[in-house]
């Protein structure tokens, strides 16, 4: 018999499973926020193109100019 104890409904949970189930989620997470990290990065560069300066690129982020010029002033 396995160490899985039964939930007050009667029911057994593997805390392992539960634990790789949340992993990949986890996985699933970081590659949509990769995602989402390029996609901002492509954005913010057709922005730049276009001449919007940092503040405006801030503003439409929500985040400060300095954040912004950091994360992709010099790419």
């Amino acid at each position: 018999m396995s160490p899985v104890p039964p939930t007050l409904s009667g029911e057994q949970h593997d805390p392992l499973a539960e634990l790789r189930g949340l992993a990949a989620r986890h996985r699933q997470l970081n590659e949509q926020l990769a995602e989402l990290d390029r996609e901002q990065s492509m954005l913010v560069r057709r922005a730049r193109n276009a001449g919007y300066g940092w503040q405006m690129i801030a503003s439409a982020l929500g985040v400060s100019r300095q954040a912004v010029h950091k994360k992709h002033g010099r790419r």
